[in-house]
C-alpha cells in the first residue's frame, strides 16, 4: 500500500467552487510548489457537488503546469464539463444527473444510484446506497450492481487509497 496524505478542503474558511483557492491549499498545505514546476507529491481529487467546479479547475491548472494529476472523481457534479489527461470518473445521485452531466464529458468508469437518492446522501453514507458502475464508453462490458462507497474504494485502490474493497460492499 503506498504512502499518501489526505487532505481535506476546508470549506468554511475557502470558496470550494474557486479552483484558485483550491490550489492556495494545496500550496500552503505542502502538495504542490507553486515556484517549482512540479508536484511534491501526485494529486488524486475527491470532490463533490459545487466543489467539483474548483477542483477540475485546480486538476486543469496542476496539470498544465507540470503537476501530476493521479486521478479526479466527480460525485454529484450536475453540468461540469470533466475533461483531462487523467483519470475521470463521474459518481451521480440519480440516472438523469448521471446521464445528462456526462454530455459535458463522461469520463472512465462511472456510477449512478439506482433507485435514486437524495443529493447528500451520496456523500454522508455512500456505503448505503446501490446502483450501477458502467464501463466506459466504447466498451461492451455489462454494468454491475455495486454500492457507491464499494465503486470509490476500487476506483482509489489502483493508487493505494483505499482499504478493504469487499467491506465497501
Amino acid at each position: 500500500m503506498a504512502d499518501f496524505t489526505p487532505l481535506v478542503f476546508p470549506a468554511s474558511d475557502y470558496s470550494a467552487y474557486c479552483a484558485l483557492d483550491i490550489l492556495q491549499f494545496l500550496h500552503s498545505s505542502g502538495v504542490t510548489d507553486k515556484d517549482a514546476s512540479d508536484s511534491l507529491a501526485p494529486v488524486v481529487f475527491i470532490s463533490f457537488s459545487a466543489g467539483v467546479v474548483g477542483a477540475i479547475g485546480a486538476a486543469w491548472q496542476l496539470q498544465f503546469s507540470q503537476n501530476r494529476v493521479k486521478a479526479f472523481l466527480a460525485i454529484d457534479g450536475w453540468g461540469v464539463p470533466l475533461y483531462g489527461n487523467f483519470p475521470i470518473h463521474r459518481i451521480s445521485h440519480d440516472y438523469f444527473t448521471h446521464w445528462s452531466s456526462a454530455l459535458l464529458g463522461a469520463g472512465e468508469e462511472g456510477f449512478y444510484a439506482d433507485p435514486g437518492v437524495g443529493h447528500l446522501q451520496m456523500w454522508r453514507s455512500p456505503q448505503e446506497v446501490w446502483g450501477w458502475q458502467m464501463p466506459p464508453a466504447g466498451m461492451s462490458s455489462d454494468p454491475e450492481r455495486i454500492t457507491a462507497l464499494a465503486f470509490i474504494a476500487r476506483r482509489l485502490s489502483p493508487y493505494g487509497i483505499a482499504g478493504d474493497r469487499d467491506r465497501a460492499r
